[in-house]
């Protein structure tokens, strides 16, 4: 084992001494056989959503056991990857105590959560080509740092991280490393799930948001050692998942090859996109992108933007982001979509 790791020294005494609620779909599991069921004051009348969903999602974590080959004991789904994060912050960050690291500029709910539970922040920013500084990050831990947040492929920059300094940073410290992951399936690199088991303070986190189009639904994906999962099943809601999301996500984890045609559509759009980006006069700089996104720094991001939004084409300003001066951050959409982007932006002056 690489990292020294006790997954008790982090949780929260008051999450380790909580007794958690008990749902009537905890007590009695079997809820597919055909019962009277008379157990959760439900309306009986049947519509199809009068009943109270699976508390655990099993089949729908049973279908992802089986697309990532990750046992399910080491999965946790919640609604949107917003309230995985939120749950480790509540599990394991005693408030007004402890604190995270974090890297700018990156995904902003981080610091809102972090915020929201009162929980100290410390911000390492990222090297001038985006990607993390392994000693400055390691300097800046202390005895209450309880969480270290990298998004790879990074938002907005949508660069991957040096798998090396990663895992550097994985070994060495002392925390929960959570790694985001939303936007993995547009990478050519390796998704971190492949080494879960051999780093017991590494959480992944991933999404149906992106390249499974299924942002709607709000489902998040959180990957993590039995220890760690049991630890955040014990304060998640109990039905934090609703019928209908398990329902969709169920279909489209059952439909892969359409999903896998997506995602080839994007990247081949994706490289279309960087290539007709370089001509572009106000373009000074075109970012590498592993993401369905690509970040461009211009001349002036504000009047840029708004001569889009003119045109019909809404992009995202990210020019107040730390190491985004002046820069857009353009979606890679559909053919057609693309091809108007271009078109406007060769138009405007």
């Amino acid at each position: 084992m690489k990292n020294q790791f006790n997954i008790n020294n982090l949780i929260r005494s008051s999450v380790k001494n909580l007794r958690p609620y008990s749902s009537a779909r905890d007590e009695f599991k079997d809820f597919d056989k055909d019962m009277v069921f008379l157990d959760a004051n439900e309306s009986p009348f049947n519509n199809g959503l009068n009943r109270y969903p699976d508390p655990q999602q099993c089949k729908v974590k049973v279908m992802l056991s089986q697309l990532k080959d990750i046992p399910t004991q080491n999965i946790l789904l919640g609604n949107g990857s917003d309230e995985v994060l939120d749950l480790i912050l509540r599990a394991f960050c005693e408030p007004v105590q402890d604190n995270v690291i974090m890297l700018p500029p990156t995904y902003g709910m981080y610091e809102v959560l972090a915020n929201i539970n009162a929980v100290g922040i410390i911000k390492v920013e990222l090297t001038v080509d985006f990607q993390p500084n392994v000693e400055q990050i390691l300097k800046a831990s202390n005895q209450n740092t309880k969480a270290l947040f990298l998004c790879s492929p990074n938002n907005p920059s949508g660069n991957s991280f040096n798998p090396n300094d990663v895992e550097s940073l994985i070994s060495n410290f002392k925390g929960l490393v959570v790694i985001d992951e939303a936007y993995i399936d547009f990478s050519e690199q390796s998704s971190w799930l492949e080494r879960l088991r051999e780093f017991p303070n590494l959480i992944v986190t991933q999404t149906l948001s992106k390249a499974y189009g299924m942002a709607g639904i709000r489902l998040g994906i959180c990957y993590a050692s039995a220890e760690i999962i049991s630890t955040l099943n014990k304060i998640k809601p109990p039905y934090n998942v609703n019928e209908l999301t398990q329902e969709k996500a169920m279909e489209c984890l059952l439909e892969r090859e359409k999903v896998n045609q997506d995602i080839t559509i994007i990247k081949q759009q994706r490289e279309l996109l960087l290539s007709e980006l370089e001509t572009t006069d106000f373009i000074s700089k075109i970012y590498p992108t592993d993401a369905n996104f690509v970040l461009v720094k211009v001349d002036d991001a504000n009047k840029r933007y708004n001569q889009l939004v003119a045109n019909g084409i809404v992009v995202r300003n990210r020019t107040n982001q730390p190491l985004c001066e002046n820069c857009l951050r353009l979606t890679v959409g559909t053919p057609e979509e693309n091809q108007k982007l271009i078109n406007v932006l060769k138009a405007i002056s």
